[in-house]
């Protein structure tokens, strides 16, 4: 919801693509300079606590941006600065909500929590901007209210959460305690693999950050346009989230990321052809749609093969991976569509993101060969710094 704001009031400000493309890069420098130490925070302090503090700064930020707007003083420098703060603040806020889970449920009912709490996630990341694409019809001070409100619900309902396990004290901070995130993701192919390929498909295929430009220079529907497009991929999302919760995904799992992904590019090649609102509705639909099932199998596989001692600093780089994709992809679509036109960009967002599918299938055939959830190529072995060694073992074909 706030996204849709931003990077509205962005464009309406300056009518420049790179500068709207700016806004995500604000976002994304702080997320790279902050995510290992949050990550390492995330593993040693109480969860709900940081959590509460992330979104009261949030809070502030655009309580600030909802005055400098009905003030009339809002420039596009505030914009990029508030951008950056909420960056800083997402990068302890994120990975150490999704290393929550371990503390919340018992081991076996992990896999059944872990898909809802990705369904969830993902619906409400696009339901989000959907509903703030509607709101901005009303002005950006409509959007910045109805934020506020939402993050302060968040706060406190964060704190009314019962915990079942406390957060175990590890080492001294240091510079090896904080990499030890990295290793792990990096020893572990199925987890490297499972992230880097975020990474790059959404870096590539980010059409929903160009989408103000699409509504106003393209459909020419204006602010009405823009919350019917952030809308339809809100509906592909939840329709599908919905057929996740009753027929889970637990076999076959490199099967439905793959052909998701291609659905996935080859939706964003077709949004970005059309000329007509309708048709660009449902290139979004399934846009939204396919997103939610990559999402679901990724987060899951991440989050079931890290133990729960290093959950905080393996989300940490998840985080920043998907951050990657997300921040440094408007830049990357802004930059694009600056050069070549927003049409041309997601064209070839849509058709990097099936190479990308393509090749990593390739470079990663413990990805393709999965069958579950559980890497059965490596089995943890417990170290003596505290940090899980890894030993490679054939995996288990069925």
């Amino acid at each position: 919801m706030l996204t849709v704001a931003i990077s509205w009031q962005m464009y309406i400000l300056t009518h420049d693509a790179f500068k709207l493309g700016l806004v995500g890069l604000a976002e994304f420098i702080p997320m790279l300079l902050l995510t290992l130490i949050a990550g390492q925070v995330a593993d040693r302090f109480e969860r709900r606590k940081i959590i509460f503090i992330c979104q009261l700064v949030e809070c502030a930020v655009v309580a600030l941006l909802l005055v400098l707007t009905l003030g009339g003083w809002i420039q596009g420098h505030h914009i990029l600065i508030a951008a950056a703060i909420l960056g800083a603040s997402r990068s302890f806020e994120n990975p150490t909500n999704s290393a929550m889970g371990p503390d919340l449920v018992d081991k076996e009912e992990l896999p059944q929590a872990a898909a809802w709490s990705a369904s969830a996630g993902q619906t409400a990341s696009i339901i989000g901007p959907a509903l703030g694409g509607l709101l901005l019809t009303f002005g950006p001070s409509v959007v910045y209210t109805t934020s506020i409100a939402a993050l302060l619900i968040s706060a406190f309902l964060i704190l009314s959460i019962q915990v079942k396990r406390a957060v175990r004290k590890l080492e001294t901070i240091s510079m090896d305690s904080l990499l030890n995130g990295l290793r792990f993701v990096f020893q572990r192919k199925v987890i490297l693999g499972t992230i880097s390929l975020d990474l790059f498909a959404v870096l590539l295929g980010g059409a929903t950050a160009l989408l103000p430009i699409f509504a106003e220079d393209v459909l020419h529907t204006g602010s009405w346009g823009l919350g019917l497009l952030r809308t339809a991929p809100a509906v592909g999302a939840l329709l599908m989230s919905l057929v996740l919760t009753r027929y889970s995904i637990q076999n076959s799992i490199s099967k439905y990321l793959f052909i998701s992904l291609a659905i996935f590019g080859l939706s964003t090649v077709l949004f970005a052809v059309s000329k007509n609102l309708v048709l660009s509705l449902v290139a979004l639909f399934l846009i939204g749609a396919s997103d939610v099932v990559s999402v679901v199998i990724r987060s899951t596989l991440v989050q079931l093969n890290t133990p729960r001692e290093m959950q905080g600093r393996v989300n940490a780089v998840n985080m920043l991976f998907i951050g990657t994709s997300n921040q440094l992809g408007e830049f990357e679509s802004g930059t694009m569509a600056n050069w070549f036109g927003a049409v041309v960009a997601t064209v070839i967002g849509g058709i990097g993101t099936l190479v990308v599918a393509v090749l990593w299938m390739y470079l990663f055939p413990v990805l393709r060969n999965m069958k579950t959830y559980y890497d059965t190529s490596y089995e943890r072995e417990e170290p003596e710094n505290g940090t899980p060694e890894l030993r490679s073992t054939p995996i288990q074909q069925k």
